[in-house]
């Protein structure tokens, strides 16, 4: 029988028996075996997927969050072993924009169905990334988001570290697309996304669609006392209307240069602070089950 390898976050997973116990029934009842592999702190599942993969695993689960999922789809990408994902994170954004169920037996019938679907991949600075990246405020709040906060608030603890993070002044962007002429703009963050979510489900990049061979962006460069309640306005009315407080664009590929030294994320994890980001996309990337 084909195996499918479960790469499963244990810190969002309470109750690892009974999912080793459902996902072994769901699999057996559709002609599978199952292994369960554990992420470790300094591997977020990219490993065990490899190793999967090497062993003859012919199907992935990643179970856990947006920081799982883009581990493994990093391993997968490229190939024709599909993804299929429980989501069990904070935001589990790529998963919301799939369409995907929330639940663990919906979560298993989709994984062990027949309905396959390429997605692009995003790249930024050789970190593969599913949903969005970006530098500024926005990785700034990922920093400051403990993980505790996280694990009990859901999306809320990303909002609170967010509203504390609102005033101050923005930072000198320079973003090249496509390799065109540079837009100058000061600003607090510049994101890259292959889908436009926030976490909260909220829609940031109302453009953006995870197959349309296309990066979107967004400068985020809010002023004066309404400049954030206008961009929060804009998102909540999911308004496609321009203004220097949120402008967006469309690309294949992305170079951000900041005047200054930031921190910067990928599908809410830091990469490392730099002064630069370029974002490239690889178009039908992940081969990825949905309903």
């Amino acid at each position: 029988m084909p195996t499918a390898a479960f790469v499963v976050n244990r810190t969002r997973i309470r109750h690892f028996a009974r999912l080793h116990r459902r996902s072994a029934a769901a699999a057996a009842a559709r002609g599978w075996t199952v292994e369960l592999l554990e992420t470790r702190s300094a591997d977020a599942g990219g490993g065990a997927t490899r190793q999967a993969v090497a062993a003859g695993a012919q199907l992935v689960f990643a179970v856990g969050g947006d920081g799982t999922v883009r581990a493994c789809a990093q391993a997968l990408a490229g190939g024709q072993v599909p993804l299929a994902i429980v989501p069990r994170g904070t935001a589990n954004l790529v998963a919301t924009a799939l369409g995907l169920p929330s639940s663990l037996g919906a979560a298993l019938a989709v994984g062990f169905g027949p309905h396959e679907r390429r997605i692009d991949l995003a790249v930024a600075d050789g970190v593969t990334f599913g949903a969005m990246a970006g530098m500024g405020l926005d990785a700034a709040v990922v920093g400051a988001t403990a993980a505790g906060l996280k694990g009990a608030a859901g999306w809320l603890g990303y909002a609170a570290a967010g509203v504390r993070r609102l005033a101050g002044a923005g930072t000198a962007f320079e973003i090249r697309l496509d390799g065109g002429e540079p837009v100058s703009r000061r600003a607090r963050c510049v994101v890259v996304g292959n889908v436009g979510l926030l976490p909260g489900g909220f829609v940031l990049l109302p453009a953006a669609r995870p197959d349309d061979g296309m990066l979107d962006v967004g400068i985020l460069a809010p002023a004066g006392p309404f400049g954030w309640p206008r961009v929060a306005w804009r998102v909540l009315s999911r308004s496609p209307r321009e203004d220097a407080a949120l402008e967006r664009y469309q690309a294949r590929r992305v170079e951000i240069t900041a005047g200054a030294r930031l921190p910067r994320q990928a599908d809410g994890e830091l990469i490392g602070a730099a002064a630069s980001l370029t974002v490239t996309l690889a178009p039908g990337g992940l081969l990825v089950r949905v309903p």
